[in-house]
């Protein structure tokens, strides 16, 4: 079973720029844990009411038992640098996905 550990971000425009830098910096981080095996960062383009920037952050977990030791083991310090630095400006929330098939042209 595919698991895809999905964080949905939305951004406070006065510190899009600096969080950026921080996210791309944060994705190796988490990547480096051992516990995914890719990350995709992508910009959600819908406009929400609340205004800001929305993102989305999907790591592939190798498994749902390395999803779970990262929960154990890492999101609590990974996590913490973020909320340090951009709690006030910041929305996030978690999800997990599981993958039921993929598709592809070739």
């Amino acid at each position: 079973m595919k698991i895809i550990y999905n964080v949905t971000v939305n951004i406070d425009d006065t510190i899009h720029d600096e969080w950026l830098l921080w996210i791309k910096e944060h994705i190796h981080q988490v990547l480096a844990t051992g516990k995914f095996d890719r990350a995709t960062l992508s910009r959600v383009l819908v406009e929400e009411d609340m205004g800001g920037v929305t993102y989305s952050i999907q790591y592939r977990a190798f498994s749902r038992a390395t999803l779970e030791a990262y929960y154990k083991e890492d999101a609590n310090q990974l996590r913490a640098d973020g909320f340090k630095r951009f709690s006030d400006k910041m929305v996030a929330f978690r999800t997990e996905l599981e993958v039921i098939d993929e598709f592809s042209v070739n």
